[in-house]
């Protein structure tokens, strides 16, 4: 089984396991029936450490399905407790690379509320919940800004209409305002780290994972490869 999704492993050992998720797969189970990450990882930990009957592992935190990037999933119940406690808290530090339509300012907030709508969200005046995100320019090509986007808060959908709401949809989320399809049913947000502290040994840990073959166009590691550098 998990040869046929090829689980990636970033990170594992008593309490955690750290793992890359492919977009276009579910974290969890839904009425689809198709295979999920939780499921690929509890199968590699029942044939890797040859455990009987049903495996423990906790779901601390989600990414949609069309999202890849760094997703912790807790072996133990101490450190999904100590874990999700760390995210109420906000302790834990989120970082997103998103590829959005436009040219985006070199850094800036954005700060909105917003409501839930059964499968989406919208940002509202007043009455919805807080939402609150940095971001950063890393490179601009094409008419396309790779931005890195530090997560306040957690809200439903929170990035994808976010940047949508001004103008800058990320390419390939066409419930969002995106035009054409990015690199079949994905879109270009990806969890790019992970950082928190080690539910048991406490010593503070941040986990990394590189997006898909499809970001390739317009990643540039070279800053002067950008539009931006050859416009200054």
């Amino acid at each position: 089984m998990t040869d046929s999704v090829n689980l990636n492993i970033l990170y594992s050992d008593n309490h955690l396991l750290v793992v890359r998720k492919p977009a276009g797969m579910l974290v969890q189970g839904d009425h689809t029936g198709d295979i999920s990450l939780l499921d690929a990882a509890r199968q590699y930990l029942k044939v890797e450490f040859n455990k009987p009957g049903k495996v423990f592992l906790g779901l601390v935190h989600r990414l949609d399905r069309p999202v890849s990037g760094v997703v912790v999933f807790a072996r133990t119940s101490k450190a999904a407790s100590r874990i999700s406690e760390q995210i109420r808290l906000r302790k834990v530090r989120k970082i997103y690379w998103a590829l959005v339509r436009g040219e985006m300012d070199d850094h800036g907030v954005m700060e909105d509320f917003i409501v839930r709508r059964r499968m989406s969200s919208r940002i509202v005046k007043e009455g919805g919940q807080h939402a609150k995100l940095a971001y950063r320019l890393l490179a601009y090509r094409k008419g396309v800004s790779w931005v890195e986007i530090e997560l306040m808060t957690g809200r439903h959908h929170q990035i994808r209409v976010q940047f949508s709401s001004r103008g800058h949809p990320i390419l390939g989320d066409l419930r969002y305002g995106a035009k054409e399809k990015f690199c079949g049913n994905a879109f270009a947000l990806h969890a790019r780290s992970f950082s928190l502290t080690h539910p048991t040994r406490r010593g503070k840990m941040t986990f990394e994972a590189d997006p898909d073959i499809c970001w390739q166009e317009y990643i540039l590691y070279n800053a002067h490869n950008s539009d931006r550098a050859e416009k200054a």
